[in-house]
């Protein structure tokens, strides 16, 4: 079954690179997902860009209205995501609890609907 993470933690840039703490950073991501490459359930990962480079979308009575910024005012923002395939539930929380978020924001742990083909 495939679960999605759902990264949350603070907003703001990330550390710039070449930095100290950019390589500190990079080097416990690449640990975690390293691991979970090797173990074979990495499907995919990425960071995405600050909550203020986000656009809102919602359609009301067949118009299209956009608004600049996240969805929603909340202390945490959404940072990135992981896809794994793991045997079950608990498997993906124990891969979900490698990953430097854990200790630094949150990770929503969702299952993927699997949607038959056609």
């Amino acid at each position: 079954m495939k679960y999605l993470f759902l990264l949350y933690g603070p907003d703001g840039p990330l550390p710039e690179p070449g930095t100290a703490e950019a390589t500190a950073m990079f080097e416990r991501w690449s640990a975690a997902t390293g691991a979970m490459a090797q173990a074979g359930v990495l499907v995919d990962c990425a960071p995405v860009q600050p909550a203020a480079a986000s656009t809102t979308l919602r359609v009301k009575d067949g118009e299209v209205l956009l608004t600049d910024g996240p969805a929603a005012e909340i202390k945490e923002h959404f940072g990135g995501f992981t896809l794994v395939e793991c045997a079950d539930l608990d498997e993906a929380l124990k891969w979900a609890a490698t990953l430097p978020t854990a200790t630094e924001g949150s990770i929503e742990i969702r299952p993927v609907v699997q949607v038959p083909p056609g």
